[in-house]
């Protein structure tokens, strides 16, 4: 990505490397994460039963010991569970507390009523699991709403908080390998302000949401890591003067009086991180992609005509993605030009955000905003398909998009790749200072959730492609970007899993080459040019980059 003051958040038999020579992958608990979601064996409840049970719960009468309301600021109303609970997570290096263990998820079904922007959503969150160990209790990431009930099975469940967790204990705890539904009854509240961290996004007339990289839990429960891809089905009520759009396709829109019930469903798994759902006073303009390809973008009415010029370039740039990595990996694709104030893109997946003002004020030229579109258009391959295992892996993401985005540059706008990676090069070492190594990011720091997006894992990763082609030639280079999104498509991957097939395609170990670009505290010379040198900082603060 451009250096640029905005944010940028926004997928063979070769022997694997000894645990000496890469850190070990993934760097969470080693959980059946990241390939095709397990089936559930209950129905997925239709879009307009999102808090279907599975079972009537037992007759008889039923006592539960209450617990006082904790004081919190994110006012969690809570039933004690019976034993000490404690916040958990999978053991992410960035996000230590994201996640939980013991289970994987199958699917969520979201059921939202909005009514106004500065009122809480009243929700349901139900979600299928299965449990990949005995569990007395299940953690849920949660927080920033009111919590009404817990189901387990159909059956009342006690639940506290811990941390950023909601801890839920079933009257049956499920035992390893047994499938589960958990059924949530809550507010989601949206959040705004300088304590905004994510979450609900407001918008001129409505809102929308950015839930990279901690922030899925401000908004619903769930197990808020990216190594736990599940399907998803929306149901969102809103009054009939809006629109509604989430990811995936349209299932139906009934009109209940004064309320439309929109739903929609996803085909392939998604990460919670890159769920979206759009309310507002918005137009759905409508075309078709290559091969058929349904599109439909979002914006708001008023700016229909204004911004169709930009909205007719998607068709041509899928076209272009596509022959470079290989077909469009999901069931539509679209952009929402939200009128909101961001300061970053992001790639939510079939439904990429983007401010509006991007595309209707002055001050940034026409090929670097259709590099922008470029950017969050090739995540869908890299880091929607084909998802980081771990937040340290966030460089295959931004990398990959950092990299079609200038590729597309010089190809239609002729602005050197060379050039851009050289300038990269010269800043890299301060970047790996600043932020980390490009495989080895430092934490955010305490309270900025998006602090990890810095420029060494946008063009300071784009270096390591460069450099990697330089390596092992263009066409090798470019079957190995194919393979990697064919052979990970739907699922999660991390570094070593880059790492083993570039060795594959390139037919020899490259562990050695590339370690030092991944992980050292200073940049290695550049194949091909010993002439490129580390630079001195710029009198001015380099900017952020765009998610």
């Amino acid at each position: 990505m451009p250096l640029t003051p905005r944010l940028r958040l926004r997928s063979r038999p070769q022997p694997d490397p000894s645990p000496h020579q890469l850190p070990p992958q993934p760097e969470i608990s080693q959980r059946p994460f990241g390939r095709q979601p397990q089936i559930s064996p209950y129905r997925l409840p239709p879009p307009g039963e999102p808090g279907t049970t599975l079972r009537r719960a037992r007759p008889g009468r039923r006592r539960y010991r209450k617990a006082a309301l904790l004081a919190s600021a994110v006012s969690l109303c809570l039933v004690a569970a019976a034993a000490p609970a404690e916040p958990l997570g999978v053991g992410d290096r960035l996000y230590p507390y994201l996640g939980n263990p013991g289970y994987d998820v199958a699917s969520y079904a979201l059921d939202f009523t909005y009514t106004a922007q500065d009122k809480p959503l009243e929700a349901v969150t139900t979600i299928d699991a299965r449990a990949t160990a005995d569990l007395e209790r299940v953690n849920l990431d949660f927080t920033h709403g009111t919590v009404h009930s817990v189901e387990v099975d159909g059956l009342p469940a006690g639940f506290t908080s811990a941390g950023e967790d909601l801890v839920v204990t079933p009257r049956h705890p499920p035992a390893e390998g047994r499938w589960f539904r958990i059924t949530v009854r809550h507010t989601s509240d949206p959040v705004y302000g300088k304590d905004q961290q994510g979450g609900w996004v407001r918008t001129a007339d409505g809102l929308a949401m950015a839930n990279q990289a901690d922030a899925a839990h401000l908004v619903f429960p769930c197990n808020d890591h990216p190594s736990d891809k599940a399907m998803f089905s929306f149901r969102i009520t809103a009054p009939n003067a809006y629109t509604v759009v989430a990811n995936g396709l349209p299932t139906g829109a009934a009109r209940h009086g004064a309320t439309t019930t929109w739903t929609y469903r996803n085909r392939h798994p998604m990460a919670t991180e890159l769920a979206q759902v759009s309310i507002g006073r918005s137009a759905v303009v409508r075309r078709e992609g290559p091969h058929g390809l349904p599109l439909r973008d979002v914006v708001p009415a008023a700016a229909r005509e204004a911004l169709e010029p930009w909205l007719a370039k998607t068709p041509e740039q899928i076209a272009w993605m596509e022959g470079k990595v290989g077909r469009y990996p999901f069931e539509t694709y679209g952009v929402l030009m939200a009128q909101a104030s961001t300061g970053f893109e992001l790639e939510t997946q079939t439904l990429s955000l983007f401010e509006k003002s991007l595309f209707t004020e002055p001050g940034y030229p026409e090929w670097y905003l259709e590099s922008i579109m470029v950017h969050e258009l090739s995540h869908q391959w890299f880091g929607d398909s084909v998802t980081p295992r771990a937040w340290s892996d966030v460089w295959l993401n931004e990398g990959h998009a950092t990299w079609y985005e200038a590729l597309y540059s010089e190809e239609t706008t002729k602005r050197p790749l060379e050039t851009r990676m050289r300038d990269a090069y010269g800043a890299s070492d301060r970047w790996r200072a600043a932020g980390g190594p490009p495989a080895r990011p430092k934490p955010p720091a305490p309270g900025q959730k998006i602090d990890l997006f810095r420029p060494n894992v946008y063009d300071g990763a784009a270096l390591i492609l460069y450099a990697l082609r330089q390596e092992i030639g263009r066409p090798a280079f470019e079957r190995l970007e194919r393979l990697w999104v064919q052979r990970h498509r739907d699922a999660t991957a991390g570094t070593a899993d880059f790492v083993r097939l570039a060795s594959a395609v390139a037919g020899r170990d490259l562990e050695g080459f590339l370690r030092p670009w991944l992980y050292g505290e200073k940049t290695p010379p550049m194949p091909g040019h010993p002439d490129w040198k580390p630079t001195a900082a710029p009198k001015a603060a380099e900017p952020h980059l765009r998610r």
